[in-house]
């Protein structure tokens, strides 16, 4: 048996840069940040105020789904439904008459879940007893119920479930959901992440571990800077990514538009420190080095890598040290783009979000650039594409995606060509 293809048929964003793929991509490419004061809730005395916030103004949930429904989800379901059914849409599978319902699964992941519910609920238990506790309190916050909402919207009996994996969920979705197509379990996987976390007590506590930038509350746009010297932290955010995935056979028959073919993924665990990376990037390495053994790919066939880029003093050396581990005198050869300089971290939607940027850079031949990079850290020396897009043919690319806890998750796309 010849051994299956898995290719991109479907794609859908929602985060602070864009309400949907076409709209994301092109501020991206202008480099437009997302980065603003927090307006959705008032945020007291915090350190923290602002971040890459989908503004209540723009996302108006009625707007995208019924609002019976839309009260049965918590803020980071409502994300990844919709974005789930853009990207349903963009692959027109549901015009397949052939269609096997039984042979299509949901896999969205989230890191963190119903946070804003959580804490509604516990106030409500406080002030006014177990009995005013909502009855859809646990479907609202538990992180798989975003794939059981898209799976009963279109009737999907395949793999259906989720991953938690801190901010590798969407990654660790997408790569799992390559398996379920290869061990053939599904032909076709709608898979990624949705995250909001954006609450006080979501902040607080991202605050509290000293992660979080905080000394950029007079230009806001400027604090997400991966890579940069003057970098403080990462800037938290909100969102989702999904992409549609489908054996390449199925797509070819029923004509789909094809946007590009992922051939692998790698994993691999720091075992270091539960929130800190191996500062040498061995743990990110071992995860490269499994997704480029996984694709039958050299070093060599590499021109572009989207990291995980968060804008933190540890994270980008040992991200950076973990490529110039791999690619060795070819990592100065590489472009080098982080997407969250833009978006900010959308924590467990983060690899489904920039998913979706690298298949549109393989698409144009465009690589977005890595913003607010003006003074580079002497640590971080490869090409990152500062401040400025660039027109560059990109083959074979790969994406990164790194969690609290140590885990790592590498996935490898290429252009497709037929």
């Amino acid at each position: 048996m010849s051994k299956r293809r898995v290719v991109i048929t479907g794609m859908g964003t929602l985060n602070s840069v864009g309400l949907n793929v076409e709209e994301f991509w092109s501020n991206a490419v202008a480099g437009k940040s997302g980065i603003t004061k927090i307006s959705n809730q008032e945020m007291g005395d915090s350190p923290c105020q602002y971040a890459g916030e989908i503004k209540n103004e723009k996302f108006i949930v009625e707007n995208f789904i019924d609002k019976k429904q839309a009260n049965r989800m918590d803020r980071f379901t409502q994300f990844g439904y919709v974005v789930s059914k853009e990207a349903v849409e963009h692959s027109r599978l549901m015009e397949y008459d052939q269609l096997d319902k039984n042979k299509v699964g949901v896999l969205v992941g989230s890191g963190i879940g119903g946070i804003y519910c959580f804490c509604d609920n516990v106030i409500v238990l406080e002030h006014q007893g177990h009995k005013r506790v909502s009855p859809l309190f646990i479907p609202k916050i538990i992180t798989d119920i975003t794939s059981g909402h898209v799976s009963i919207l279109y009737g999907f009996r395949g793999p259906n479930y989720s991953i938690s994996s801190a901010c590798a969920s969407a990654s660790h979705s997408i790569a799992v959901s390559y398996m379920h197509i290869m061990n053939e379990d599904a032909d076709v996987m709608i898979t990624g992440g949705s995250e909001a976390a954006m609450n006080q007590l979501g902040i607080a506590g991202f605050t509290q571990a000293q992660a979080l930038s905080t000394h950029y509350a007079d230009n806001p746009a400027a604090s997400s800077r991966p890579f940069d010297k003057g970098r403080d932290g990462f800037v938290m955010a909100e969102g989702a990514g999904v992409l549609v995935l489908e054996e390449y056979e199925q797509a070819k028959k029923r004509g789909a538009t094809i946007y590009a073919e992922m051939l692998g993924y790698g994993m691999s665990g720091d075992a270091n420190h539960i929130t800190a990376p191996c500062p040498d990037g061995s743990g990110a390495a071992l995860a490269i080095e499994n997704a480029l053994k996984r694709a039958g790919l050299k070093i060599t066939d590499i021109q572009l890598v989207n990291t995980h880029g968060t804008s933190t003093q540890l994270g980008d050396i040992a991200e950076t040290k973990a490529v110039k581990r791999v690619f060795g005198d070819h990592a100065y050869k590489l472009k080098v783009n982080s997407t969250k300089s833009m978006t900010g971290h959308t924590l467990g939607a983060a690899g489904g979000v920039e998913a979706v940027a690298v298949v549109k850079m393989l698409q144009t031949g465009v690589i977005h650039p890595t913003i607010n990079l003006d003074d580079p850290d002497p640590e971080c020396d490869l090409d990152y594409v500062p401040n400025k897009a660039i027109e560059f043919p990109v083959e074979y690319a790969i994406s990164d995606s790194f969690g609290f806890g140590g885990h790592n998750v590498t996935i490898v796309f290429k252009k497709f060509s037929g």
